[in-house]
């Protein structure tokens, strides 16, 4: 059993930057998988991003650029840095894990969950 929780969402201005931290306990994170969903109001759950066991990232489109992900498997940490963000990056953000070594992309991917991190960012 894993526990995850996120931490850093907030209210920024468009353009800022924020930092989203996932931290981990019950199982050390390097043996997972983890990805970045977001899910606004009246809106599917989506991918943002994920990072593989070996620090492999992958990124939707409409994040590329501006978001990164990286993990400190000696923190049990994972993070994601979030800039130049845009009032359409709204949402509250959920981090997961999972034992697959292969990156997933739909939530049924993923076998644990964050509680989740609100990020507002206003125009």
């Amino acid at each position: 059993q894993v526990q995850l929780v996120e931490s850093g969402g907030g209210l920024v201005q468009a353009g800022g930057s924020l930092r989203l931290s996932c931290a981990a306990s019950g199982r050390t994170l390097n043996e997972y998988t983890m990805g970045w969903f977001r899910q606004a109001p009246g809106k599917e759950r989506e991918f943002v991003a994920a990072i593989s066991r070996f620090g492999v990232t992958l990124f939707a489109d409409s994040v590329k650029g501006r978001f990164t992900s990286s993990r400190d498997n000696i923190q049990n940490t994972v993070y994601l840095q979030m800039n130049s963000l845009k009032p359409e990056d709204t949402a509250v953000y959920y981090c997961a894990c999972r034992s697959s070594v292969l990156i997933g992309i739909t939530h049924n991917d993923y076998d644990y969950w964050g509680q989740g991190t609100q990020v507002t960012v206003s125009s």
